[in-house]
Parts: structure tokens; sequence; C-alpha cells
């Protein structure tokens, strides 16, 4: 045991990747708050609900998606308003709590285009069954679109 073991296992346990941008999850009941960073966009993502939606879509676990970029870093922050609830996405090995008055964050690094599904895996009430989570991960081109599109709506 010496000094220069304690600050190697320092350094291992920090984040090593700059992220090039953030997403704030925010946990309310019954949906979810997504926020990115500098830019200004912040919207409200609730379930469709049986019998809203297309005909094929899947039930109970679509939203009003969630975009992030392939192969670009991002940084995923999650905090809840009201009681503890879970952004959770198996797909990207990713379960983070949401805590009132706490920020947790996770790297995210997008492999594949795709959807990508999960849900508040907390038992945060009586609607918490339905609080599903939908990332779609693009191409670099159609996250600057969907960007562009977002603030020029809103």
């Amino acid at each position: 045991f010496n000094s220069n073991s304690v600050f190697l296992s320092i350094v291992c346990v920090d984040e090593l990747v700059s992220p090039v941008g953030t997403v704030k999850c925010i946990g309310n009941q019954w949906y979810w708050t997504y926020e990115y960073g500098g830019i200004g966009l912040k919207f409200d993502s609730y379930m469709i609900w049986p019998g809203d939606g297309e005909f094929g879509y899947l039930r109970l676990l679509e939203v009003e998606i969630d975009y992030l970029p392939v192969r670009v870093p991002f940084r995923i922050i999650v905090t809840s308003s009201d009681v503890i609830h879970s952004w959770s996405v198996p797909a990207f090995g990713i379960k983070l709590d949401g805590v009132p008055g706490r920020l947790n964050q996770v790297s995210f690094y997008g492999m594949r285009v795709g959807f990508f599904f999960g849900q508040c895996s907390e038992m945060c009430g009586v609607n918490h069954a339905f609080m599903p989570i939908m990332v779609e991960v693009v191409t670099v081109r159609d996250f600057i679109n969907f960007l562009n599109f977002q603030k020029v709506n809103s």
C-alpha cells in the first residue's frame, strides 16, 4: 500500500469520456420530462394510451420519444420532482434512480440505431405501470434535424 496505488484507484472510478451533450430526465407522477442541456429544449413524454395509438403500436410501451445520437457520448442525468422513480432501459444496461433533490448521472454511448424501451422500475405509486421509456437512437444528421425542428416549433 502506497500513495501511488491510492491515486490510481481514484482515477479509475472517474469518468474518462467527455460527453458531447446532456439529457436531464425528470420523473414526475406519471410521466417523464426531458431537458436537453445547453439548448433550452424541454418536453414532457406521456404514454400513448390504448386506443390512441396507430395500428401495430406497442401497447403500454410507446411514448413521445426521447432522441439520442448514435456513436456520440452523452451524459444522462436523472432526478425526480416528487417521489423516487427509476429511469431504466435494460438494453443500455442503465437503471438510474431519480430522487427528489438529487442528481444521478450515467454516461451513454449508443452503438446502433433503433428503438429501445424501458420502464420506471420503482414502486412510485398507483400509476407506476404507466411510466414507460422509449428512446430512439438516430444518426447524427437525424438528431440535428430533430433539434432544429424542436427549436423552430417551440
